[in-house]
């Protein structure tokens, strides 16, 4: 008994030791904490359950049957708690044969990805990573496509979430790019297809790791990551703060929070929010700030697609997703990357029974070539699907601008919108009054008095929320600093919301 004890010692010794103190300084010195480290500063002090810290892997082929088997073969699994509340973890060691990718490895996450589909718990992947095991040839690439399709089972029953804490290359992308949120920290990770080399010899284009698919590039240009941080440490402190927003799955609600913040609370310098002249910009973050609980708001994809904001806030104690459109950047236009930005956002709200908070000031899509070429009419049509779809809670606001196809797809009453209301200041059209006049009136176009009477008639029409009130599209025209009291008596009398879409197996949303 004493010999398998000592044994079991030296067994667990060397698997914490991953790839041995030498590289374990290496990767210190590059910045960056060991798997183990990061799960430590994740998880709840001593809660940790680690499993297979034994499995090796089992090739022979090139030299591995030579190389020292490592106990956990170059990933941390298990589970453990975050604020008290259960989740599935898996840590990628670069230190062992760079967290390379083998068969036995693969099993490892897909063991932990079972059960937390299992018992209805959250999956964390703390990626940093070399890649496919070479050694092993198909298997690893079977072992990656086993896990591609627990993502996809997964999907919209747990939330997963991806941080991506080193190199994450080739067809180990597409595990992180199923979850529902990337995270990256900068300088440290980074994530391609295909890297700078085979680039510079197939396209001649001259790029570093960085630029090509680096924490900046993903967050601000591609989309491919929520949020970039400076380190390993604000990264996992980030990971535990969002999940305190989120349901463990899609069969529970989201987590409740006392809040001393009153559901009555009335904010009076919303009153003076939207300037006078409708041409002028004004921050809608000033407006989402004011309205949720506690001034609390967890913004994702802040540096990507700005003329739309996204994330979550909580009110009255509950969770809420925000979708806004931001006037400061491109007049709060819906284009190509803010559609899908939103669309996402939305469609995983309604996954996991997160109502959702419309703020609408939107002059309408976009136009030029590059939009229409892009394909803007499919792209804006995902925002319009998933506000179709989605059967949560839905609570909208318009604040000013609410232009053309722009106003229908921003979660109106017509694709099931819940409570709708409009500030004063709201302009409901089908496009905005100078514009609408010069179509309408083109005849009158050489008389400049003749089409100044045209537009101030068309102003005083629709350039305010009441024909669309006449009509029952907008619920109520409320005062703004009656914002917040407004949506929490909405939401307090949406609780019990029940509402299914027609059986099928799935819908074909415009991809």
């Amino acid at each position: 008994m004493h010999d398998i004890i000592q044994r079991l010692d030296e067994k667990r010794k060397a698997a914490s030791l991953g790839g041995g103190q030498k590289r374990i300084d290496g990767q210190h010195k590059k910045g960056k904490l060991t798997a183990r480290e990061r799960i430590e500063l994740l998880l709840d002090p001593d809660t940790f359950e680690e499993w297979d810290t034994f499995k090796e892997h089992r090739c022979f082929d090139f030299g591995m049957d030579k190389t020292e088997k490592i106990p956990g073969d170059g990933v941390v699994t298990g589970y453990g708690m975050i604020n008290g509340r259960l989740v599935f973890v898996f840590s990628q060691d670069f230190t062992v044969f760079g967290g390379a990718l083998s068969e036995a490895y693969a099993e490892k996450v897909c063991k932990i990805m079972d059960h937390a589909m299992k018992v209805g718990a959250p999956v964390i992947g703390l990626n940093d990573s070399g890649g496919a095991r070479i050694q092993e040839g198909v298997a690893s690439l079977g072992g990656y496509a086993d896990i591609f399709q627990r993502n996809v089972l997964a999907s919209g029953v747990v939330p997963q979430i991806s941080m991506i804490m080193g190199p994450c290359a080739g067809g180990a992308v597409y595990s992180p790019a199923m979850t529902d949120f990337i995270f990256m920290v900068k300088d440290s990770s980074y994530m391609f297809v295909t890297g700078p080399e085979v680039v510079k010899t197939v396209t001649h284009e001259d790029v570093t790791a960085e630029e090509l698919g680096g924490a900046v590039t993903h967050s601000s240009k591609s989309g491919v990551a929520d949020l970039a941080f400076e380190n390993d440490v604000e990264a996992i402190t980030y990971i535990r703060r969002l999940m305190n927003f989120l349901p463990s799955n899609n069969r529970e609600q989201p987590p409740q929070q006392k809040t001393n913040d009153p559901a009555e609370r009335l904010d009076y310098s919303l009153d003076t929010l939207v300037p006078d002249n409708p041409n002028k910009p004004y921050n809608m973050k000033e407006l989402i700030v004011k309205v949720v609980d506690d001034y609390d708001f967890f913004e994702t994809q802040t540096e990507y697609a700005r003329n739309i904001i996204t994330g979550f806030a909580r009110i009255n104690g509950s969770t809420v997703g925000i979708v806004a459109n931001q006037p400061m950047v491109l007049a709060g236009c819906l284009d190509i990357k803010s559609s899908i930005k939103a669309a996402r956002f939305v469609r995983f709200c309604d996954a996991f029974n997160i109502p959702v908070i419309t703020f609408v000031d939107v002059p309408g899509f976009l136009p030029g070539t590059a939009q229409e070429y892009g394909g803007i009419i499919k792209h804006g049509a995902k925002l319009l699907y998933a506000y179709a779809e989605c059967t949560v809670p839905k609570v909208t606001v318009i604040t000013r601008k609410a232009y053309g196809g722009a106003y229908d797809v921003m979660s109106s009453k017509h694709l099931r919108g819940d409570v709708n209301f409009a500030w004063p200041s709201a302009e409901i059209a089908v496009m905005g009054a100078k514009g609408a006049v010069e179509i309408i009136f083109r005849e009158e176009k050489n008389d400049p008095e003749k089409l100044a009477a045209r537009e101030a008639e068309y102003k005083d029409k629709f350039a305010n929320p009441f024909v669309a009130a006449s009509r029952g599209f907008i619920d109520d025209v409320i005062m703004p600093h009656a914002t917040r009291k407004r949506i929490c008596r909405s939401l307090a009398m949406l609780k019990d919301k029940k509402l299914e879409n027609p059986w099928r197996k799935h819908g074909n949303i415009p991809l």
